[in-house]
């Protein structure tokens, strides 16, 4: 994947979808901040982009396929963002926090893929 940035938080959705598919664990990488933290796998943390990238790695080695989804208008104030998505396999809804780098483009900070459906909830 071409290194590409994203220039709107909401962005950054689409350039992961492209890169995972792509099986492109360093480009998935390369949208999060150094010291990121992603709320995967489940029940569990992966703190830091080189452990995002090796975690990518494994993940994208059985070739899944990831559907775009349509983000949420970004909650933005100053040079933080809040991003969510409608999770189109039924899960309820991914939500992640970006920041501005000096240079206008966005990186993501935290990263929740997998919230619960508020059916889940009830159950």
């Amino acid at each position: 994947m071409a290194d590409r940035r994203a220039t709107r938080p909401e962005e950054i959705t689409g350039l992961f979808v492209e890169a995972a598919n792509a099986g492109d664990a360093d480009g998935v990488a390369a949208l999060y901040e150094e010291q990121a933290v992603m709320a995967y796998p489940p029940g569990g943390q992966t703190v830091g982009r080189e452990a995002i990238r090796a975690l990518w790695e494994k993940v994208l080695a059985s070739g899944p396929h990831f559907e775009a989804e349509e983000p949420l208008p970004a909650l933005v104030s100053g040079d933080i963002a809040l991003t969510a998505t409608v999770a189109k396999d039924g899960a309820g809804a991914r939500a992640q926090v970006a920041r501005r780098r000096a240079d206008g483009t966005w990186l993501r900070l935290l990263d929740l893929p997998e919230l619960v459906s508020p059916a889940a909830l009830e159950a």
